[in-house]
């Protein structure tokens, strides 16, 4: 993932591995949290493990015919920028507000300067943005979290949902973490997520989901918040498995696919139910294959869009 904190030296260490339980043994443990998909279907704001700056050359992938990037509208925020949403449509869940983040910013590597600026992230001082991570090949983290993105707004759209993106290729740098969390609040979303791919080394796989812990200083103040988003966090690993047959990382948290920090900007200044989601490790080859695959892609966006929307129909 990536996006601007040392990674704790715990993190850092060689670790022990445990078997990682199969991925009905996750489902049953979580109770399922609704385990239906749609039909189709590093260190930093998130990951661990050092930032592998995006190759040069790399480019945004460009919009297909149903990456849900038509019908936008804009949407004024309470300090009067405009932040670019999509229309939604008629279905069960019209009215219901979703955040994406796509991590990272495919030019943040011509901005070094500025996303190297500090913001306050309530109980620390962090980078603004980083430039993301990217596979031995030359995949850039903030290419695939776009094309999630995308992939994850048309399928919310169909249910009704109004989609909100912090950034869609469409902004020169960042925005910077705070920032992105300011988007979610303005937007007052039911829920907002951060799409993200890490950066640990070869063997480490699998994904996880990060969810804020409790932080009450500076600007950040998690504790209304940290018991909604650790449902949202069940109903994404729940059906993130469903979709994908995904295992959850080996190396975080013995397996569980959870995790929980106090040192990512986006959770801390959050007001709305919120967690980050790193989709598989961009290092290891065998993630690296799922990654790559605009098919696998399509399952973790369902992944992703049938999480959030049983979040939102509990």
């Amino acid at each position: 993932m990536s996006n601007g904190s040392t990674p704790p030296a715990s993190r850092r260490r060689a670790r022990t591995f445990r078997p990682v339980p199969t991925a009905l043994a996750v489902l049953a443990a979580l109770g399922c949290a609704g385990c239906g998909a749609f039909g189709g279907g590093t260190a930093s704001e998130g990951g661990s493990g050092p930032d592998r700056p995006a190759a040069a050359g790399q480019h945004t992938p460009k919009a297909g015919p149903d990456d849900g990037t038509a019908h936008k509208d804009d949407t004024a925020g309470k300090d009067g920028s405009r932040e670019r949403g999509t229309a939604a449509g008629g279905g069960p869940l019209k009215g219901k507000v979703v955040v994406i983040d796509p991590g990272h910013n495919p030019t943040n590597r011509d901005h070094t300067t500025e996303i190297a600026r500090q913001v306050d992230v309530g109980n620390a001082r962090k980078e603004c943005d980083t430039t993301g991570t990217s596979t031995d090949a030359g995949y850039a983290e903030a290419d695939f979290t776009l094309d999630v993105a995308r992939r994850a707004r048309t399928l919310l759209r169909k249910e009704g949902v109004r989609v909100v993106f912090t950034q869609d290729g469409d902004k020169p740098y960042g925005p910077c973490v705070d920032e992105r969390a300011e988007i979610g609040n303005t937007a007052h979303a039911d829920a907002a997520i951060s799409i993200h791919a890490d950066g640990a080394g070869a063997g480490n796989r699998g994904f996880h989901v990060i969810r804020p812990g409790a932080v009450h200083a500076g600007g950040a103040d998690t504790r209304k918040i940290t018991g909604p988003s650790r449902d949202l966090a069940d109903h994404i690993v729940g059906r993130f498995v469903a979709a994908t047959g995904s295992a959850p990382a080996n190396y975080i948290n013995d397996g569980k696919g959870l995790d929980t920090r106090t040192d990512l900007g986006g959770l801390n200044l959050s007001r709305v139910p919120k967690v980050f989601l790193e989709c598989g490790n961009m290092r290891d080859a065998q993630d690296a294959a799922h990654l790559t695959d605009p098919a696998w892609r399509q399952k973790a966006a369902a992944g992703i869009a049938e999480g959030l929307t049983g979040f939102l129909r509990r």
